[in-house]
C-alpha cells in the first residue's frame, strides 16, 4: 500500500510528561539534573575508586565497573535532551539523532541484562563451588565474559534500528516519552510492516532479557539453597551478605520491568504520564542508586572507603595540630 502523505521527517519532538503544567518545568528539569548528577558522580567514583585501589581489582569488582560504565553511558545518552526540553524549552531532536538514541537505550539495557548474568555467574561459582572459584573466575575470564555481554546485543540492536529506519512515517513526529525508544518511534510509522517490525523487536528484546534472567534465577535459587544448607548461622549471614548487593541490583533492574510487562499482558492500563514515570523509574533509578549499593552493601568497598576516610581525617588533624 502506498501512502501519499508520507513525508521525510527531519526531526522529532520529545513530549515528556503530557499532563505536566508549565509552572513545574523548572522543578522537573532540576530533578532530572540532580538524577543525572547522581548517576555521573556515583558511577565515575566507582570506576575511579576501583581503578586506584589494587586490592579491589578482583573479578566481582570488575563486573561492578562494567555495570557502572554502562549506567553512566545510559544516563548521558538519555537525560541531557529531556533536561534541555524542560530547562531550555528545546525538545527537538534530529531524525537520525532520535534513532541513535533509540539504539543506545535498547543496546545498553540489553548489555545490563548480560552483565547481570555475569554477576550472577560470579556469585554462583563463589558460593556453590568455592574450591573451583580461583580457577574458574579470574580477572581475564571476567573481562572476556563482560566483553561478550557488550558484544552479543550489538548485532541485534543494529538490526532493530535498520528495520525501523525502513518504515514510512506518516503520523505525528511527537515522541510520547522522555527519550526516543522503539515503541514511541514505530508508533509514528505506518504500513503493513510496522507490526512485523514490532513483533521481531519484541522477540529480540525477550531474548536479551529472558535468557539472562533464566540463568540469574537458577543461580540465585541455587545460592539460597546452598546458604540454607549451612549449619553455621554466622557463615550463612556472611555468605548472604556477599551476594546481597548483586540481588538488590538485579531486582532493581528486573522487577519493575516485569511488573509493567505483566500489567500490559493482563490488560491493566496506565495513563500516559504514569506509564512514562514507571519507565523512567526502572530506567534511571538503578543507575542512580547502584553506586550506593556498591558502597554500603559490599564489605570490601565499604571497609576500604572507611579506611581511606579515617586516614584522610587523621592526616587533616595532624596537619592542623602543627
Amino acid at each position: 500500500m502506498i501512502y501519499s502523505n508520507v513525508t521525510k521527517m527531519k526531526s522529532f519532538s520529545i513530549l515528556g510528561f503530557p499532563g505536566l503544567s508549565p509552572q513545574y518545568y523548572g522543578l522537573v528539569s532540576a530533578l532530572f539534573f540532580f538524577i543525572y548528577l547522581s548517576i555521573a558522580v556515583g558511577n565515575v567514583f566507582i570506576l575511579a575508586f576501583v581503578a586506584c585501589e589494587k586490592s579491589l581489582q578482583k573479578p566481582t569488582y570488575l563486573v561492578f565497573c562494567h555495570l557502572a560504565l554502562n549506567d553512566l553511558t545510559f544516563g548521558t545518552v538519555t537525560l541531557p535532551k529531556i533536561i534541555s526540553k524542560y530547562w531550555l524549552d528545546d525538545g527537538i531532536i534530529s531524525f537520525y539523532g532520535c534513532f541513535a538514541q533509540m539504539f543506545f537505550v535498547h543496546y545498553l539495557g540489553s548489555v545490563t541484562s548480560f552483565i547481570l548474568l555475569v554477576m550472577a555467574l560470579d556469585r554462583f561459582v563463589a558460593i556453590c563451588i568455592p574450591l573451583r572459584y580461583p580457577a574458574l573466575i579470574t580477572n581475564n575470564i571476567i573481562s572476556v565474559l563482560c566483553g561478550f555481554a557488550w558484544f552479543i546485543p550489538l548485532p541485534l540492536m543494529v538490526t532493530i534500528v535498520l528495520q525501523a529506519l525502513t518504515l514510512p512515517f506518516c503520523k505525528s513526529n511527537v515522541i510520547a516519552q522522555c527519550y526516543c525508544d522503539h515503541i514511541s518511534i514505530t508508533s509514528q510509522a505506518c504500513g503493513e510492516d510496522v507490526q512485523i517490525v514490532q513483533v521481531t523487536t519484541l522477540c529480540m528484546a525477550m531474548f536479551c532479557l529472558l535468557l539472562p534472567l533464566a540463568f540469574i534465577l537458577f543461580s540465585y535459587v541455587s545460592i539460597i539453597v546452598s546458604i540454607l544448607k549451612m549449619s553455621n548461622a554466622a557463615g550463612r549471614k556472611k555468605t548472604l551478605s556477599t551476594c546481597s548487593p548483586q540481588i538488590f541490583i538485579t531486582c532493581l533492574f528486573y522487577l519493575p520491568r516485569c511488573f509493567v510487562y505483566v500489567a500490559n499482558t493482563v490488560g491493566f492500563s496506565f495513563s500516559l504520564d504514569i506509564r512514562i514515570l514507571l519507565i523512567l523509574l526502572y530506567s534511571l533509578f538503578p543507575p542512580a542508586v547502584n553506586p550506593i549499593i556498591y558502597c554500603f552493601k559490599t564489605q570490601d568497598i565499604k571497609q576500604t572507603l572507611i579506611k581511606k576516610l579515617k586516614t584522610s581525617r587523621i592526616g587533616i588533624e595532624v596537619k592542623f595540630s602543627f
